[in-house]
């Protein structure tokens, strides 16, 4: 059989097996919106980590993050990977069990936008609506980055024509995501993690064996100025289109003189981790587990795959300069690092179950982008908004043509297929992380926090957050850092002096929030 009609096979079977888990749970999703949209709360621990991770890191893992390693070299990934490793670490331990007992205690709330209304028992649903609407903008972006990968791998793997891949890919996440809803989505989510965790590791033991062994890969490094310091990076040579240039010989250039990577740009980079507190697909399998007790069993889960996963994805990027100096010349087709390997040094079957865990990471990721994007309009814009409160049967139709209606917005953003995945995801992710993050904090942790604390918090870093991108942060120095640093402080400070500012909560207010710090079930 042809190598990519088996290749082709072994995706087309993982495809398959998600479609029919969709249809498994389409009976229990259509039970109601609570099932839809949270599945009832009956997730289990391992199923609750491995989905919240998988969620978490999308295409990005696989494609994103060894490309930047490819690209530039060590310092870069690494620190980002161990800013996500904290932070996600930091999530599990201060959040999680908070924001399962508060979000029940708070009108039982099933969405991120219903636990802060809730929270500060909205009247005009003002803080719902705007969470609501952020939700949909980012989310579009980030389902926009998934499918630029799903139409990439399709069109590195096979030739095939990247809009028609891409067309291809949102539409089957879109099927098993319409019939089945939350538990679907999280069910996928736990095998498309541990596909994905079987594909790092395979592919980070097979290039390593080929390239001879983890001496010659580090060896290779150190080679290249700035490509394996911590404190350094190494700089392409590249033309004004941002193609890497070639010597007479047909190595690929890197300048003598390595780029510096001082503190601070270690602590913009590492700043990554601070997104974790206002990620919805994550802070939702808090929201979705059984017991708050199953929590602890989830973070230990959780941990060792973010661990594992991200030391390997950094590694892959940093072997494939010693497999393949040559191959990749720009830093969009870096990403395609993962691909090269896995198709050139694997059985062609083989090679698929490894493209699976692209696929895995980038379903597994949209999925739950577009689940809760169309929750957030359906029960927190049409819902909240509606003068007649509307069944149950008809809130889950409207989030179902939301559903559609975000991912048409993605596609049209994912149609530019030079988009570079790290870049796409590093915004969204800063937007999410600034809007979401201090405000889920201060709700959590700080009695005193007013409601008009909390819409200037969420308006103030969603503002810096393109403020800071596409003003400031072009102005370069100290300027050059990552955007969600700034507007995560930002964000803080005008939630503190708004709050102390404005007159304290009601005694209802108060009197719920003492009440679930001091729970301990």
């Amino acid at each position: 059989m042809n190598s990519s009609l088996l290749t082709l096979s072994a995706m087309a079977l993982y495809l398959i097996a998600m479609i029919v888990i969709g249809v498994y749970f389409a009976k229990v999703a259509n039970e109601g919106s609570e099932n839809f949209f949270i599945g009832g709360r009956r997730l289990g621990p391992w199923v609750a980590a491995m989905s919240a991770e998988a969620s978490d890191m999308s295409g990005w893992l696989l494609m994103g993050l060894p490309g930047v390693a490819y690209w530039c070299g060590l310092s870069d990934a690494a620190w980002t990977a161990i800013g996500l490793a904290i932070g996600t670490y930091l999530n599990w331990l201060l959040v999680s069990k908070r924001l399962r007992r508060y979000s029940i205690k708070a009108g039982n709330a099933i969405t991120i936008p219903e636990f802060f209304s809730n929270r500060f028992k909205e009247n005009k649903k003002i803080i719902m609506t705007i969470s609501a609407l952020f939700i949909l903008v980012f989310f579009a972006v980030y389902t926009a980055s998934c499918f630029v990968t799903c139409g990439k791998l399709f069109n590195q793997l096979f030739g095939f024509d990247y809009r028609l891949m891409m067309l291809i890919g949102a539409a089957i996440v879109l099927s098993y995501t319409l019939l089945g809803g939350f538990l679907a989505e999280s069910t996928t989510d736990f095998v498309q993690g541990v596909v994905m965790i079987i594909a790092l590791i395979a592919v980070l033991v097979t290039g390593t064996i080929a390239a001879g062994g983890i001496d010659s890969v580090v060896q290779n490094a150190k080679n290249i100025p700035g490509f394996f310091e911590f404190f350094g990076i190494a700089k392409p040579v590249t033309d004004a289109s941002g193609v890497q240039q070639l010597s007479a010989s047909g190595t690929a250039l890197f300048s003598t003189n390595a780029g510096s990577y001082g503190l601070l740009t270690i602590i913009s980079t590492m700043a990554w981790g601070l997104g974790y507190f206002g990620m919805p697909q994550v802070l939702l399998r808090f929201m979705g587990i059984r017991t708050t007790g199953e929590l602890t069993k989830s973070r230990r889960i959780a941990m060792t795959w973010v661990v594992i996963s991200l030391a390997a994805a950094v590694f892959i990027g940093i072997l494939g300069r010693a497999l393949y100096p040559n191959a990749l010349l720009t830093s969009s087709a870096s990403e395609n690092i993962f691909i090269v390997i896995s198709q050139t040094l694997m059985n062609p079957f083989v090679a698929g179950i490894m493209m699976a865990g692209i696929l895995a990471a980038t379903m597994s990721s949209s999925d739950s982008y577009l689940l809760i994007a169309s929750s957030a309009f359906a029960r927190n814009i049409y819902q909240s908004l509606s003068k007649k409160e509307p069944d149950d049967k008809k809130v889950m139709t409207i989030s179902r043509i939301a559903l559609l209606a975000v991912a048409l917005i993605g596609i049209v953003i994912a149609l530019d297929e030079n988009s570079i995945i790290f870049k796409v995801v590093s915004f969204a992710w800063a937007g999410f992380g600034a809007t979401f993050g201090p405000i889920m904090l201060f709700s959590l942790f700080w009695k005193r926090t007013t409601h008009a604390g909390a819409v200037a918090g969420m308006l103030g870093g969603a503002g810096m957050v393109f403020i800071w991108k596409l003003l400031i942060k072009p102005l370069g120095g100290v300027f050059g850092i990552y955007e969600l640093l700034p507007a995560f402080i930002f964000s803080c400070i005008l939630i503190l002096i708004v709050s102390l500012a404005t007159k304290e909560p009601s005694k209802e207010i108060q009197d719920e929030f003492e009440a679930v710090k001091a729970m301990t079930d």
